[in-house]
């Protein structure tokens, strides 16, 4: 049985989501973010759901025989923090650039970020860059 991603590409507008939000700090970070994402990746903003930006798509598959489609690297404007979500094992990678960044938390695939003036930008893009990269690189039998 293979189980679907529930978050899915729609035709939702960007800018109708971000005119959904009360914080002009937010989207204004928010709008940093679509900018640096579209810089790296040649892609225009997409909504996930309804309330993750992301930028261009890959297929996964597990082995366990999940698969689905999800952005190579997104964003989403949540309570009291931004969500910065890229490849699972890129702090481990790039703890060089994770010590740089600035006032942050992480889980498995996500950065937690209270506010953008709070954290290096330039770090953040080369985060950014080398998450999307490495994602764009791998096979589907390579995500486990």
């Amino acid at each position: 049985m293979t189980d679907q991603n529930k978050t899915k590409q729609t035709d939702s507008s960007v800018t109708g989501f971000l005119n959904t939000l009360n914080d002009e700090e937010v989207v204004s970070d928010c709008l940093k973010l679509i900018d640096i994402m579209t810089k790296v990746s040649g892609c225009e903003a997409k909504m996930w759901g309804p309330a993750i930006i992301g930028f261009d798509s890959y297929h996964y598959k597990y082995a366990s025989g999940r698969e689905g489609d999800a952005p190579v690297i997104a964003f989403s404007p949540r309570k009291g923090k931004l969500t910065v979500y890229i490849d699972a094992h890129d702090e481990s990678r790039n703890a060089d650039l994770f010590a740089k960044l600035g006032k942050h938390t992480t889980s498995k695939v996500c950065i937690y970020i209270k506010r953008l003036s709070d954290i290096d930008l330039s770090v953040l893009t080369q985060i950014v860059e080398k998450s999307y990269h490495y994602t764009k690189s791998l096979s589907e039998t390579e995500h486990a």
